[in-house]
Parts: structure tokens; sequence; C-alpha cells
């Protein structure tokens, strides 16, 4: 599953009108365990930097998650969030 999370991460630092639904799908990805375990830091990883990079979707999907989560693991996210968008 990482090959597929670093491929379209990659993607999605290209541009494109779709980027922000590439991220969105990603961080559906790991909400749901589709393909993969369930991640809820990595999931909103994802669907904060779709947030971030225009997805209303994401932004809604997002803030229902953080509900979820606790404390900790929602600071986690945001730290993965803005160590991507840095590197990126």
């Amino acid at each position: 599953m990482a090959r597929f999370d670093i491929q379209n991460a990659s993607n999605a630092t290209m541009g494109g009108e779709n980027q922000a639904e590439l991220l969105c799908e990603m961080g559906l990805m790991y909400a749901t365990g589709r393909g993969c375990e369930i991640d809820l830091v990595s999931a909103h990883k994802w669907l904060n930097i779709a947030a971030i990079k225009g997805s209303d979707r994401a932004a809604a999907l997002r803030a229902d998650l953080s509900q979820s989560m606790s404390k900790s693991d929602l600071a986690k996210a945001l730290r993965a969030a803005r160590e991507w968008m840095t590197m990126h």
C-alpha cells in the first residue's frame, strides 16, 4: 500500500484539476480500510491536505473524522500534513 500512497502523492504534487480529489480518495482509502488497514491518522492527513488544496468534500469528511479521533492522534495527523506540505 505504501507504493500506492507514494505514487499517488507524487502525482498529486504535479498539479491538475484532479489533485485535491485524488488526495481526498487517499484519505477515504485509509478511513475505510479499502485495500489497507484503517489508519485514522493517515486518513486525516490526506483529507486535510485535500481540503487545503480546495476539496470541500475532504473538508467535510475531515471534520467528521476528527470527532472520532483522540487529541493525540489528531495532533499526529496535523503534524504529518504539515510535514508533507513542507516537503511538497
